[in-house]
């Protein structure tokens, strides 16, 4: 009886040893499917067949190629906002000013890579505790919470400060 308890207990040490040892890249958000159903937010419904003024005017249709009632869902939130789906990289010219404003005490070129390490390397120190892991609980608030921002405080903060805050809703 004792030794069946004993491998028992070796067996469950040796468990939590091994999910204590994972060097992988830590994963704090830890979220599954429940079931095998379809993505109802992959499905993009299309635009609403139109008769364009011109017929000739129409693209020549391409096998595989996109269609004019294929969703863009990007060129379409620009388009909501004002704005227009931008071709290329790099900065547009009319935005010159704001950049230049913005990076008047110096940028890092390689900021990205540079952020995405540190947060690694923060990851790896905060990736929760032994069954926390063993169990795939999500420790990812819990990891973040001294980086996150009480909205709450702040904007009793400024609303102290006599800074109008339109777009907060009332107290």
């Amino acid at each position: 009886m004792l030794a069946g308890k004993g491998v028992l207990a070796l067996a469950v040490a040796a468990m939590l040893t091994l999910a204590a040892c994972g060097d992988g890249e830590p994963h704090l958000m830890n979220l599954q499917a429940t079931g095998d159903g379809p993505d109802e937010f992959a499905i993009l419904p299309p635009k609403p067949l139109q008769l364009p003024e011109d017929l000739k005017a129409l693209p020549a249709p391409t096998l595989g190629g996109s269609n004019l009632t294929d969703p863009n869902p990007e060129a379409d939130i620009a388009l909501a906002l004002g704005g227009r789906l931008r071709e290329g990289t790099g900065v547009p010219a009319g935005d010159y000013a704001i950049v230049n404003h913005a990076s008047r005490y110096g940028r890092a070129a390689a900021i990205r890579p540079e952020l995405a390490a540190a947060d690694l390397e923060y990851r790896r120190d905060n990736k929760g505790r032994i069954l926390e892991r063993l169990f795939n609980v999500n420790t990812y608030f819990k990891a973040y919470k001294r980086e996150s921002l009480n909205k709450h405080a702040e904007l009793g903060k400024w609303r102290q400060r006599g800074v109008r805050t339109v777009s907060a809703p009332p107290p």
